[in-house]
């Protein structure tokens, strides 16, 4: 066997060029060999025994598949050891051939590292405070890095040079670098800011009226932050302009648990007058003014007891109205109210008036920030206040319409 060995050889020797087409075929077949029983082998070896763990499962260490294509670098390697070997190959084939399996090995450990940061982002993201302080940023920063330093060190192997002659001449290219990386460069800075003065996090609703944004945070990435607005539309805003531009962030109304309500009531200034006797007994059929109207009518009395004698005509004297006994009515049903937060402002207050009537502004806050029972709470509180105006003598200010300028045609027609 040894001589039919040694005689293949010596036959082999003779032809040169066969020699060297044979050992490259082989050099290939075992790199092909060695690249399949690691995938087949090693790599299903190794996830099986992860499977035993409480990660193996996992579908984001599956997605990131860093193993796997680490698994890549071994055909290069083998070549890149083996075609120094073969003898009969020009000097300078060798020297490009360890340099492209140089590079291939640079760039598939890049992607390897660039899946791995990507696997950490994910079971950060995991925690229950990753909204506090994302990191998506600060990894692709990281991976920006990674493939920057892959290309230097490929096109250093391509080209048979060291880096450090390469990082050396990148000292002339910064003023372009920075041209053309301005934005990551901005947008780095502003996702610092963005975290470290903790400014925006995911799941926050903001609102930036001159970028028709208006919804919930739902990805902060290095360069811009997804809204999706409330009619489900994705908006994405570059990530510096949250440090450049105004906007609205609602987080603070449900860290406190409460959202405002501050709306007015505009009142039809011609219906305010004095209550007299017979409306101030009809509204002592009101529980919540019992206390108001007995505690007004003594205050009254006792300042009007003090006045000289002549002073003491009803044009004279202090006398409750019907708007002061509904404000003092709206504050009391507000303070009563089992949606309305009692230990935050609650305001009932006139504003200027206008003339479209006199503003009664309600100003408080619900006790729960949910959209549609906020909205429902302010809808009851103000379908009760307008339902009771009639009981107070007071109007609700509104423009005449159509239907209200017919009616005023035919009473002067029936007039005439």
């Amino acid at each position: 066997m040894q001589a039919q060995y040694d005689a293949a050889l010596e036959w082999l020797e003779s032809y040169p060029e066969l020699y060297t087409v044979l050992s490259v075929i082989l050099l290939l077949l075992a790199a092909w060999l060695a690249n399949w029983l690691v995938k087949r082998v090693l790599v299903r070896g190794l996830f099986s025994a992860l499977r035993a763990t409480p990660i193996g499962d996992d579908s984001a260490l599956l997605d990131s598949r860093v193993i796997a294509r680490l698994a890549n670098i071994v055909p290069s390697v083998i070549i890149s050891l083996g075609i120094g070997l073969i003898s009969g190959l020009p000097e300078e084939l060798v020297v490009v051939v360890r340099n492209v399996c140089q590079s291939v090995i640079t760039l598939v450990i890049a992607v390897a590292l660039s899946g791995l940061l990507t696997l950490i982002g994910t079971l950060y993201e995991r925690r229950p405070n990753a909204r506090i302080k994302p990191i998506k940023g600060y990894v692709q920063v990281v991976k920006i890095v990674v493939y920057l330093i892959a290309v230097i060190l490929v096109v250093a192997a391509l080209l048979d040079r060291s880096p450090l002659i390469l990082l050396s001449g990148l000292g002339a290219m910064a003023a372009v670098l920075i041209l053309i990386f301005q934005d990551t460069l901005l947008s780095l800075v502003a996702s610092v800011q963005i975290s470290s003065n903790d400014i925006v996090r995911v799941g926050d609703w903001v609102e930036m009226p001159q970028l028709n944004a208006d919804g919930d945070v739902i990805d902060i990435a290095l360069h811009t932050v997804k809204i999706q607005n409330f009619d489900k539309t994705i908006t994405n805003i570059p990530t510096k302009r949250f440090i450049t531009d105004s906007f609205k962030n609602w987080r603070g109304m449900r860290d406190a648990g409460g959202r405002r309500i501050k709306r007015s009531l505009l009142l039809d200034q011609d219906s305010i007058h004095f209550l007299n006797a017979e409306e101030l007994q009809h509204l002592y059929r009101f529980s919540l003014l019992q206390d108001y109207l007995q505690g007004k009518e003594a205050e009254i009395a006792h300042w009007n007891s003090n006045l000289p004698e002549r002073a003491r005509d009803p044009v004279n004297t202090r006398r409750i109205t019907n708007i002061g006994t509904l404000r003092a009515y709206v504050d009391c049903y507000l303070r009563n109210h089992s949606g309305v937060r009692q230990d935050l402002h609650v305001l009932v207050r006139q504003l200027d008036p206008t003339a479209d009537g006199l503003p009664l502004e309600i100003y408080c806050f619900t006790n729960t920030t949910i959209w549609p029972a906020y909205e429902g709470i302010q809808s009851d509180i103000f379908d009760h206040l307008l339902a009771i105006l009639p009981e107070f003598g007071l109007r609700v200010f509104q423009h005449p319409s159509g239907a209200n300028m017919r009616e005023m045609g035919s009473e002067s027609r029936s007039r005439s």
